[in-house]
């Protein structure tokens, strides 16, 4: 801070002044008013104002510098119009996301893409951007690129950069996984051990069929090409790799080339290998069978050989995890054994393969299971009396499967209308599975700790829901190729910061409640003195500043606060 002495001809008048930067340029700002030579003189005494004015400008300098400067009063009028065309408002939620990016080495991972291809523009703003709007603005390309003028920091790239970016993303894409795993380990330890892995897929808002874009089994029954994302999650629930196939393609052949890429780039060897039972092909199993590695999947018990599944059904010879001693769960008293859960396991040997059947059966997973039916009963007897027009071919977990079509009357004649009834036959065989679970493997492990590995399966399922509904990856809204994978890269890249920032906050959040807050952490630019926090101070903001360390809740962050900031999250 300067002393300024503005002389007229009747007076001399006092201010104190700064430099500040607007837009890279420099200027002068008056900071304060201290009056003329008169007025200061007769406040003074004896004392001269010059000095007492350059002592008072000193120590304005040495508290700036100690981050202790005295209350910034900004003077606005009602009668005066905001100026055209001038951005005030900015977002800072993504500085938390900044700081995990830069810790993962993404910027050094765009640095080396850049020298390999000798572009000139800045992947890593691009990068970025693409990252930190997926998950706090999920939009289109073109609206992400709009979206990234929000942040504090500007972007230095133009939109015909984010195209050409996608096409090096999807280039490098294998290269950008393994260099992630690699910084990952850096910042936290990774549960290697386990590894979960699961497929999905996306839609296109598109009917022509080309490249990935093929037409498919779609969970969501859309009309529409979709496009299938296979992935694998580490035992943490923080992503490991992934992969695109044609939407066509049969999931169950998706797991090998990844679990490939995993061996060969990421250097892991022994590792337990956790699916679903639609994952579960015996190719699949005998792959995890060798060299150290393991499998853990589900089983249908429905789809057992007679004598397994009797056996499965079977009241007699079940155990709980601490005990040796056999119970019957025919007759099992609610209110004691409610949250318990009974194993039973057997070794068998189909196709080659020598695996350990684990069956358990809980209270309460049946009683959950039996009231989702009676849900679906209850709509099934509405929609015969409602509407049964409505009654068409459905899926396996269709309410619909309970309605029966009756062909001939009571007396044996054939029906001259269509009409329905419930199918009691199906509830009954239903009903006969209610409360069991099964799984296979080829460990030797106690059948808790076995369970336990499958429990877990649910965060990546979780994993797509995020990126389904807070990321909105789809519909897909890009046609060639290589910007599709790159899409999928970015979405990828975004769910693995997310899942570390949700360990940073020690999961005390849902995953809403940390979005929409990041999404309003907005400041209000004060012009050359820096931004006004306009949010709701909380808990979990109080807890970001905490684990992050650093604090975007004073009531004003001065200009060097907020560059010191920008250095912090990006060492």
């Amino acid at each position: 801070m300067r002393l300024q002495i503005s002389k007229s001809k009747n007076a001399a008048s006092f201010y104190v002044t700064k430099s500040v930067y607007d837009k890279g340029k420099r200027t002068s700002k008056i900071v304060e008013k201290l009056g003329t030579y008169d007025e200061l003189k007769s406040k003074l005494g004896d004392k001269d104002p010059y000095e007492w004015a350059k002592e008072y400008v000193e120590e304005l300098t040495r508290l700036e510098k100690e981050g202790k400067e005295p209350v910034v009063i900004a003077e606005y009028s009602p009668s005066k119009l905001i100026d055209s065309n001038i951005q005030c408002t900015f977002n800072g939620g993504y500085l938390f996301l900044q700081q995990i990016y830069y810790a993962l080495g993404l910027h050094r991972i765009c640095d080396g893409i850049s020298n390999k291809y000798k572009f000139t523009f800045d992947l890593n703003s691009v990068l970025s951007r693409l990252s930190y709007g997926r998950i706090l603005f999920p939009a289109s390309k073109l609206a992400t690129y709009e979206i990234s003028q929000k942040f504090i920091e500007q972007p230095n790239f133009e939109l015909q950069h984010v195209y050409r970016a996608l096409e090096y993303i999807a280039k490098e894409s294998d290269f950008i996984q393994s260099e992630l795993y690699k910084n990952s380990l850096k910042i936290s330890k990774r549960n290697t051990g386990i590894l979960y892995y699961d497929c999905t897929n996306y839609f296109f808002e598109i009917e022509q069929e080309d490249g990935l874009k093929q037409y498919g089994f779609g969970k969501d029954h859309k009309p529409n090409p979709i496009v299938q994302m296979g992935l694998f999650m580490d035992g943490d629930g923080i992503p490991l790799a992934f992969s695109i196939t044609k939407g066509n393609t049969n999931e169950q052949v998706t797991l090998k080339p990844l679990e490939k890429q995993i061996l060969s780039d990421f250097d892991l060897s022994k590792f337990i290998v956790c699916t679903d039972a639609g994952l579960a092909s015996t190719a699949n199993r005998k792959f995890n069978n060798i060299e150290g590695r393991a499998f853990v999947t589900t089983q249908s018990i429905k789809k057992l050989k007679k004598h397994l599944k009797e056996w499965a059904l079977d009241t007699n010879g079940w155990h709980l995890s601490d005990e040796n001693k056999i119970y019957d769960i025919s007759n099992l008293d609610e209110e004691k054994y409610m949250d318990k859960i009974f194993f039973k396991e057997r070794w068998i040997k189909e196709d080659r393969l020598e695996q350990k059947l684990i069956v358990t059966y809980s209270l309460k997973y049946k009683n959950y299971q039996r009231q989702i039916r009676n849900n679906q009963i209850e709509r099934a007897k509405k929609i015969i009396r409602t509407n049964p027009k409505k009654l068409k071919k459905c899926n396996a977990n269709d309410y619909k499967r309970f309605v029966a079509k009756i062909h001939c009357t009571s007396e044996g004649e054939i029906a001259k209308k269509e009409l329905y009834s419930i199918d009691t036959n199906l509830i009954a065989n239903e009903e006969a599975f209610d409360g069991f679970y099964a799984v296979c493997t080829n460990l030797d492990d106690d059948a808790s700790q076995i369970a336990e590995i499958n429990r877990r399966r649910w965060e990546i399922e979780e994993c797509f829901r995020i990126m389904k509904s807070e990321f909105k990856a789809r519909p897909v809204h890009l046609s060639r190729d290589d910007r599709i994978a790159a899409h999928f890269s970015t979405c990828f890249i975004s769910m693995i910061i997310y899942r570390i920032l949700e360990k940073r906050l020690e999961e005390k959040y849902t995953c809403h409640e940390i979005l929409s807050k990041l999404r309003e952490m907005n400041f209000y630019e004060l012009k050359g003195e820096g931004y006004i926090p306009t949010y709701t101070r909380n808990d979990l903001t109080d807890d970001l500043h905490e684990k992050f360390g650093f604090r975007t809740d004073y009531q004003i962050v001065s200009k060097k606060q907020i560059k010191n900031i920008f250095k912090e999250t990006k060492r």
